[in-house]
């Protein structure tokens, strides 16, 4: 078992099941963080803020660190961008329903900011991982049986790729793992730059002691 504790700021499934799936079982606090009060002038830059406002409302509130073992804190938020305008959640079956109109036959970009923190030595690290996503051609008799389902409502850009909404997906250029909502090889590299190992955070392997 790993020596590094991950506490995923996250109420998203499908973030905790891409860390379990990669050996990490994290920690779950959801953020609280109020979303739809949070501006930004690109939907790059409004990915990396909600991922910070939610790693730091998290740690802010965690115990004090111990000295082992050592705690990392991962915020993360995705928006979908649509030619500069920024797809959040859309929250009703309405907003959904013209949001994949909007995306039928299109490419958009997936930005999905992380942002890291160290418990033990307050150290920081934030980047934005970004995928293009392109859309098969809906019919309006697919959008609406999509929509009824719930499955779009709380995800960003109103679809899923590892859900009901892969089948509408054509072509991912990026991380694969960024549409569903966390990165692991943009992660890898932030874990590096705090200089904790990757295997260390591995909770369903032996990975030695590493750096």
């Amino acid at each position: 078992m790993g020596d590094v504790v991950l506490v995923l700021a996250s109420a998203s499934p499908a973030r905790a099941v891409t860390l379990r799936n990669a050996g990490i079982d994290p920690l779950i606090e959801v953020s609280h963080v109020d979303e739809s009060m949070v501006r930004e002038s690109t939907p790059e830059r409004l990915a990396a803020t909600l991922a910070r406002l939610k790693a730091r409302a998290v740690a802010a509130r965690l115990p004090a660190a111990a000295p082992a073992p050592r705690v990392l804190v991962l915020g993360c938020d995705s928006v979908l961008d649509v030619d500069g305008v920024g797809f959040g959640k859309p929250g009703t079956a309405q907003v959904a329903t013209q949001r994949l109109r909007e995306l039928s036959g299109r490419t958009a970009v997936l930005h999905t900011g992380h942002h890291l923190i160290d418990r033990g030595t307050g150290a920081e690290s934030l980047a934005v991982a970004s995928t293009r996503v392109t859309f098969a051609d809906l019919d309006d008799g697919e959008i609406a049986a999509y929509v009824a389902t719930g499955e779009p409502l709380q995800v960003a850009g109103a679809f899923t790729i590892d859900g009901l909404g892969g089948a509408f997906v054509e072509r991912v250029e990026g991380d694969p793992h960024n549409v569903v909502g966390l990165s692991l090889p943009l992660l890898r590299r932030m874990t590096g730059e705090l200089g904790i190992a990757w295997p260390r955070l591995w909770t369903t392997a032996d990975p030695g002691s590493g750096p």
